[in-house]
């Protein structure tokens, strides 16, 4: 076949799908896999620990939450020093944290401790956010960026699905209430200890080298891995782009973004976190004459039937729908669930109603902002500030999480489970209001969707050779 000349972001953005980049999408999707589990497993712990400890709702709000407090804290340190230092330079520390703070955490002698230990535990997941989404983002063509990123973030579906079926067993099993929370909550660590080899030895993200550091050679080594050798040479240059944190929060394009990225950030977590994590208390409102096996196996059913299926349709369609379009769709359909439920108050009393509404709302969080958060802002950031912006979405998401997961059993006491879920509805219409500010960039390469330069400061391009 005649050579074919490609600069270095078109050849990135036109390379098929190859074995690298679905295992590129597994080192990171067994990440958020763990994150998920990690989160939502304490739901099913604190209703063991809470009995063992005596614990207040204050404290029962605190150990939900801590965590996703935490998360914040890690997503902009490590997305901050993922643009200043790399991708590879800081991909399987967070990895690391994960999975030491999970395991210690099933040694915890008190509820302090476990605090701390669950602190620690969200400052690895939170780093694990922007690393993971932007450099899948950046390895992926253009055509299949939201299919792959969204790929990464859906492993989440698991660790909703297996936490459940963790802590059904654990229960039916007849061992003590004291070991099932601690095992419950120690199985975290194995997949994060499966990964972190791999994160270690994945390659720089081409698109980082080239642009932010100038070395196009070193880029073009590493899109040889990516393309499967179609990538043969490149020209080198040796300019560099300073990131630094005070240049992107004053920029005013960036400022708009991250009122859009993280602001629906927030408001999705807020009404998501709180919910799911809370689903063993929203069973026992709906159904309080309901076992612990029982609620477990509904929450099973609710993210095996609504939830999962969502992902699915997801990740097979965002590309073709749109990613601001998805996103939008998805917060207005949580809305009316929510509302219904919540200007409907028999419905909180009636079973089958509720979980239909409430499995519907799912479906449409996974076929929606759940996903599209992380999307969206791995895309509309320059490269030189990718990882920071979406550190601070999806920390600022994180602190609508913890908001949403402390409030929960407060506003439940206070407002019952209709008028809650009534105000999740309010906060997902917000979500839809502030989607509209984002740019579509479904379909656009990433230089395209921020202008970005791609040619090096003589002007000239850095071509690449595509057999």
């Amino acid at each position: 076949m005649p050579t074919k000349k490609l600069t270095l972001h078109e050849a990135l953005d036109e390379a098929p799908l190859s074995l690298f980049h679905y295992k590129a999408m597994l080192t990171a999707g067994i990440g958020f896999f763990t994150d998920a589990y990690d989160l939502f497993i304490i739901g099913a712990a604190i209703t063991l620990i809470k009995l063992q400890w005596h614990l207040s709702p204050v404290e029962v709000g605190l150990l939900g939450s801590s965590t996703l407090i935490a998360t914040f804290a890690g997503a902009f340190i490590f997305g901050h020093f993922a643009d200043k230092l790399g991708r590879k330079a800081v991909y399987g520390i967070e990895a690391i944290i994960m999975a030491v703070s999970s395991l210690a955490s099933a040694f915890s002698p008190n509820f302090l401790i476990l605090i701390i230990l669950r602190i620690i535990l969200g400052f690895g997941i939170g780093g694990d956010y922007p690393v993971s989404g932007v450099i899948m983002s950046e390895y992926s063509n253009k055509a299949n960026r939201g299919k792959m990123v969204s790929l990464v973030f859906s492993m989440q579906a698991l660790g909703l699905i297996i936490g459940p079926v963790v802590a059904l067993t654990l229960l039916a099993s007849g061992i003590s209430d004291d070991l099932a929370w601690r095992i419950m909550l120690g199985l975290g660590a194995l997949p994060a200890l499966g990964v972190i080899y791999f994160r270690r030895t994945l390659p720089e993200s081409p698109r980082f080298l080239a642009n932010v550091k100038g070395k196009y050679h070193l880029a073009a080594k590493h899109m040889n891995e990516l393309s499967g050798g179609i990538v043969q040479a490149a020209v080198s240059s040796r300019h560099k782009v300073i990131h630094s944190f005070k240049s992107f929060i004053t920029k005013p394009r960036n400022l708009v973004l991250l009122f859009g990225t993280a602001g629906s950030w927030f408001l999705l977590d807020y009404a998501y976190y709180g919910n799911t994590i809370s689903t063993p208390l929203v069973l026992k409102t709906v159904a309080p004459n309901a076992s612990l096996i029982q609620s477990a196996a509904w929450s099973l059913i609710i993210f095996t039937v609504a939830a999962a299926p969502g992902y699915v349709a997801s990740f097979s369609l965002i590309d073709r729908i749109g990613h601001k379009r998805l996103q939008w769709v998805g917060f207005i359909v949580m809305g009316i669930c929510f509302s219904l439920i919540g200007l409907i108050p028999e419905i909180v009393h009636s079973v089958l109603p509720f979980l239909f509404l409430y499995g519907l709302s799912y479906f449409f969080t996974e076929f929606g902002p759940n996903v599209t958060t992380f999307v969206i802002p791995t895309e509309v950031f320059t490269v030189n500030g990718r990882t920071t912006g979406h550190g601070i979405s999806a920390g600022i998401g994180k602190v609508g999480a913890f908001i949403g997961v402390f409030t929960f059993p407060l506003l439940n006491t206070h407002l019952g489970l209709a008028g809650t879920l009534l105000l999740s509805g309010g906060f997902s219409f917000a979500g839809a209001l502030l989607t509209m500010i984002l740019p579509e960039v479904a379909g656009k390469s990433l230089e395209e969707a921020n202008e970005e330069v791609t040619s090096h400061p003589t002007g000239k391009l850095a071509y690449i050779s595509a057999k």
